[in-house]
Protein backbone atom coordinates (compact mmCIF):
# COMPACT_ATOMS: atom_id res chain seq x y z
CA UNK A 1 0.00 0.00 0.00
CA UNK A 2 1.45 3.35 -1.03
CA UNK A 3 1.72 6.16 1.46
CA UNK A 4 0.76 9.62 0.20
CA UNK A 5 1.95 11.50 3.29
CA UNK A 6 5.20 13.44 2.88
CA UNK A 7 7.13 12.45 5.99
CA UNK A 8 10.50 10.94 6.89
CA UNK A 9 9.03 7.79 8.37
CA UNK A 10 6.07 5.59 7.55
CA UNK A 11 2.93 7.29 8.85
CA UNK A 12 0.90 5.54 11.51
CA UNK A 13 -2.14 5.26 9.24
CA UNK A 14 -0.16 3.22 6.71
CA UNK A 15 1.46 1.21 9.47
CA UNK A 16 -1.91 0.15 10.82
CA UNK A 17 -3.28 -0.66 7.35
CA UNK A 18 -0.30 -2.89 6.56
CA UNK A 19 -0.62 -4.71 9.85
CA UNK A 20 -4.32 -5.30 9.30
CA UNK A 21 -3.74 -6.43 5.72
CA UNK A 22 -1.17 -8.99 6.82
CA UNK A 23 -3.47 -10.08 9.65
CA UNK A 24 -0.70 -10.50 12.19
CA UNK A 25 -1.56 -10.12 15.86
CA UNK A 26 0.24 -10.27 19.17
CA UNK A 27 -1.99 -11.03 22.17
CA UNK A 28 -1.41 -9.36 25.51
CA UNK A 29 -3.07 -10.75 28.63
CA UNK A 30 -2.91 -9.23 32.10
CA UNK A 31 -3.99 -10.61 35.45
CA UNK A 32 -3.63 -8.80 38.76
CA UNK A 33 -2.35 -11.56 41.05
CA UNK A 34 -0.05 -14.56 41.02
CA UNK A 35 -3.03 -16.75 41.99
CA UNK A 36 -4.97 -15.65 38.92
CA UNK A 37 -1.94 -16.33 36.77
CA UNK A 38 -1.55 -19.89 38.10
CA UNK A 39 -5.22 -20.79 38.09
CA UNK A 40 -6.09 -19.18 34.76
CA UNK A 41 -8.87 -17.22 36.45
CA UNK A 42 -9.57 -14.32 34.14
CA UNK A 43 -6.80 -15.43 31.79
CA UNK A 44 -8.89 -18.02 29.96
CA UNK A 45 -11.70 -15.52 29.45
CA UNK A 46 -9.25 -13.07 27.88
CA UNK A 47 -7.79 -15.75 25.64
CA UNK A 48 -11.26 -16.85 24.51
CA UNK A 49 -12.28 -13.27 23.71
CA UNK A 50 -9.22 -12.80 21.50
CA UNK A 51 -9.61 -16.17 19.76
CA UNK A 52 -13.29 -15.44 19.09
CA UNK A 53 -12.39 -12.02 17.73
CA UNK A 54 -9.80 -13.36 15.30
CA UNK A 55 -11.77 -16.51 14.42
CA UNK A 56 -9.37 -17.53 11.66
CA UNK A 57 -9.27 -14.04 10.18
CA UNK A 58 -5.86 -13.23 11.61
CA UNK A 59 -2.61 -14.92 12.52
CA UNK A 60 -1.73 -14.90 16.23
CA UNK A 61 2.08 -14.91 16.14
CA UNK A 62 2.79 -14.46 19.86
CA UNK A 63 1.14 -14.27 23.28
CA UNK A 64 2.35 -12.46 26.38
CA UNK A 65 0.96 -12.67 29.91
CA UNK A 66 1.65 -10.03 32.56
CA UNK A 67 0.95 -10.48 36.27
CA UNK A 68 0.66 -6.90 37.46
CA UNK A 69 -1.86 -4.38 38.73
CA UNK A 70 -3.52 -1.96 36.33
CA UNK A 71 -1.94 1.06 38.03
CA UNK A 72 1.62 0.01 37.22
CA UNK A 73 3.08 1.15 33.93
CA UNK A 74 6.47 -0.59 34.03
CA UNK A 75 5.51 -3.86 32.37
CA UNK A 76 8.34 -5.91 30.87
CA UNK A 77 6.03 -8.40 29.14
CA UNK A 78 4.12 -5.58 27.46
CA UNK A 79 7.42 -4.07 26.33
CA UNK A 80 8.35 -7.42 24.77
CA UNK A 81 4.97 -7.62 23.04
CA UNK A 82 5.40 -4.13 21.59
CA UNK A 83 8.85 -5.06 20.30
CA UNK A 84 7.46 -8.11 18.50
CA UNK A 85 4.66 -5.96 17.06
CA UNK A 86 7.18 -3.53 15.62
CA UNK A 87 9.39 -6.29 14.23
CA UNK A 88 6.52 -8.08 12.51
CA UNK A 89 4.30 -5.05 11.84
CA UNK A 90 1.64 -6.74 13.90
CA UNK A 91 -1.34 -5.39 15.83
CA UNK A 92 -1.37 -5.67 19.61
CA UNK A 93 -4.72 -7.18 20.57
CA UNK A 94 -6.24 -7.20 24.07
CA UNK A 95 -9.49 -8.59 25.43
CA UNK A 96 -10.63 -5.39 27.15
CA UNK A 97 -9.30 -1.89 27.31
CA UNK A 98 -9.01 -2.00 31.11
CA UNK A 99 -6.67 -4.99 30.76
CA UNK A 100 -4.18 -2.61 29.19
CA UNK A 101 -4.28 0.18 31.76
CA UNK A 102 -6.60 2.36 33.79
CA UNK A 103 -4.43 5.34 33.00
CA UNK A 104 -4.95 7.87 30.20
CA UNK A 105 -1.31 8.99 30.11
CA UNK A 106 -0.12 5.38 29.70
CA UNK A 107 -2.53 4.66 26.87
CA UNK A 108 -1.42 7.88 25.16
CA UNK A 109 2.23 6.89 25.47
CA UNK A 110 1.42 3.45 24.07
CA UNK A 111 -0.38 4.97 21.10
CA UNK A 112 2.70 7.07 20.36
CA UNK A 113 4.98 4.02 20.43
CA UNK A 114 4.35 3.21 16.76
CA UNK A 115 2.15 0.16 17.40
CA UNK A 116 -1.51 -0.19 16.54
CA UNK A 117 -3.72 -2.02 19.00
CA UNK A 118 -7.27 -3.32 19.22
CA UNK A 119 -9.58 -4.08 22.11
CA UNK A 120 -12.00 -6.95 21.58
CA UNK A 121 -14.74 -5.19 23.52
CA UNK A 122 -14.55 -2.23 21.10
CA UNK A 123 -13.00 -3.39 17.78
CA UNK A 124 -14.17 -0.37 15.78
CA UNK A 125 -12.77 2.22 18.19
CA UNK A 126 -10.55 4.94 16.78
CA UNK A 127 -7.89 6.94 18.60
CA UNK A 128 -10.41 9.43 19.99
CA UNK A 129 -12.73 6.78 21.40
CA UNK A 130 -9.75 4.89 22.85
CA UNK A 131 -8.79 8.03 24.77
CA UNK A 132 -12.37 8.45 25.98
CA UNK A 133 -12.67 4.83 27.07
CA UNK A 134 -9.34 5.02 28.89
CA UNK A 135 -10.49 8.16 30.70
CA UNK A 136 -13.71 6.41 31.75
CA UNK A 137 -11.78 3.34 32.97
CA UNK A 138 -9.40 5.55 34.95
CA UNK A 139 -12.33 7.41 36.49
CA UNK A 140 -14.06 4.17 37.47
CA UNK A 141 -10.87 2.86 39.10
CA UNK A 142 -10.51 6.09 41.08
CA UNK A 143 -14.15 5.97 42.22
CA UNK A 144 -13.80 2.34 43.36
CA UNK A 145 -10.71 3.26 45.36
CA UNK A 146 -12.46 6.23 46.96
CA UNK A 147 -15.55 4.17 47.85
CA UNK A 148 -13.37 1.48 49.41
CA UNK A 149 -11.50 4.01 51.56
CA UNK A 150 -14.77 5.61 52.64
CA UNK A 151 -16.28 2.24 53.57
CA UNK A 152 -13.20 1.27 55.60
CA UNK A 153 -13.21 4.64 57.38
CA UNK A 154 -16.90 4.24 58.26
CA UNK A 155 -16.33 0.70 59.53
CA UNK A 156 -13.41 1.86 61.66
CA UNK A 157 -15.54 4.68 63.10
CA UNK A 158 -18.14 2.08 64.14
CA UNK A 159 -15.46 0.20 66.04
CA UNK A 160 -14.93 -2.59 63.53
CA UNK A 161 -11.50 -4.19 63.77
CA UNK A 162 -9.84 -3.95 60.37
CA UNK A 163 -7.23 -6.42 59.16
CA UNK A 164 -5.45 -8.96 61.30
CA UNK A 165 -7.43 -11.92 62.62
CA UNK A 166 -10.64 -9.99 63.43
CA UNK A 167 -10.30 -10.18 67.21
CA UNK A 168 -9.20 -13.81 67.41
CA UNK A 169 -5.82 -15.31 68.08
CA UNK A 170 -3.85 -16.38 65.06
CA UNK A 171 -3.65 -20.13 64.54
CA UNK A 172 -0.67 -22.13 63.34
CA UNK A 173 -2.27 -22.26 59.91
CA UNK A 174 -2.57 -18.46 59.86
CA UNK A 175 1.10 -18.11 60.76
CA UNK A 176 2.16 -20.59 58.08
CA UNK A 177 0.13 -18.74 55.46
CA UNK A 178 1.53 -15.39 56.54
CA UNK A 179 5.08 -16.72 56.42
CA UNK A 180 4.50 -18.25 52.97
CA UNK A 181 3.08 -14.95 51.70
CA UNK A 182 6.10 -13.01 52.96
CA UNK A 183 8.47 -15.55 51.42
CA UNK A 184 6.71 -15.42 48.05
CA UNK A 185 6.76 -11.63 48.07
CA UNK A 186 10.46 -11.56 48.94
CA UNK A 187 11.25 -14.09 46.21
CA UNK A 188 9.36 -12.07 43.60
CA UNK A 189 11.17 -8.93 44.75
CA UNK A 190 14.51 -10.74 44.35
CA UNK A 191 13.69 -11.78 40.79
CA UNK A 192 12.61 -8.23 39.97
CA UNK A 193 15.98 -6.97 41.20
CA UNK A 194 18.07 -9.61 39.40
CA UNK A 195 18.45 -7.72 36.07
CA UNK A 196 19.50 -4.53 37.83
CA UNK A 197 22.05 -6.38 39.99
CA UNK A 198 23.43 -8.09 36.88
CA UNK A 199 23.77 -4.72 35.19
CA UNK A 200 25.63 -3.33 38.21
CA UNK A 201 28.02 -6.28 38.07
CA UNK A 202 28.67 -5.66 34.40
CA UNK A 203 29.47 -2.06 35.28
CA UNK A 204 32.09 -3.19 37.80
CA UNK A 205 30.15 -3.47 41.07
CA UNK A 206 31.12 -6.94 42.28
CA UNK A 207 31.14 -6.67 46.08
CA UNK A 208 27.96 -6.71 48.14
CA UNK A 209 28.69 -3.22 49.40
CA UNK A 210 29.20 -1.90 45.85
CA UNK A 211 25.94 -3.47 44.67
CA UNK A 212 24.12 -1.94 47.64
CA UNK A 213 25.57 1.48 46.75
CA UNK A 214 24.47 1.00 43.14
CA UNK A 215 20.91 0.16 44.16
CA UNK A 216 20.83 3.19 46.44
CA UNK A 217 22.11 5.45 43.65
CA UNK A 218 19.24 4.23 41.47
CA UNK A 219 16.80 5.13 44.25
CA UNK A 220 15.59 1.55 44.58
CA UNK A 221 14.44 1.06 48.14
CA UNK A 222 15.43 -1.87 50.31
CA UNK A 223 12.84 -4.58 51.17
CA UNK A 224 11.61 -2.68 54.23
CA UNK A 225 12.28 0.75 52.80
CA UNK A 226 15.32 2.92 53.29
CA UNK A 227 18.83 2.26 52.01
CA UNK A 228 20.38 -1.04 51.02
CA UNK A 229 23.08 -2.76 53.05
CA UNK A 230 25.49 -5.51 52.06
CA UNK A 231 23.56 -8.02 54.20
CA UNK A 232 20.30 -7.25 52.40
CA UNK A 233 21.98 -7.71 49.02
CA UNK A 234 23.33 -11.08 50.23
CA UNK A 235 19.79 -12.17 51.13
CA UNK A 236 18.48 -11.22 47.69
CA UNK A 237 21.28 -13.12 45.94
CA UNK A 238 20.61 -16.19 48.11
CA UNK A 239 16.93 -16.17 47.12
CA UNK A 240 17.68 -16.04 43.40
CA UNK A 241 20.41 -18.69 43.71
CA UNK A 242 18.09 -21.03 45.63
CA UNK A 243 15.30 -20.59 43.09
CA UNK A 244 17.68 -21.19 40.23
Amino acid sequence: MACYFQCNERCKQCYGAIAMQQGRYVAYYRVSTQRQGRSGLGLEAQRKAINDRLCGAGQLIAEYTEIETGRRTDRPRLAEALTICRLHRAVLIIAKLDRLARNVAFVSALMDAGVEFQACDFPSANRLTIHILAAVAEHEARMISERTRAALAAAKARGTVLGGFKGRAGTCTDLVKARASRTAHAKQRAFDLAPTIQQLRCEGSHSLRAIAAGLNSRRITAPRGGLWSAAQVRSVLKRTATAG
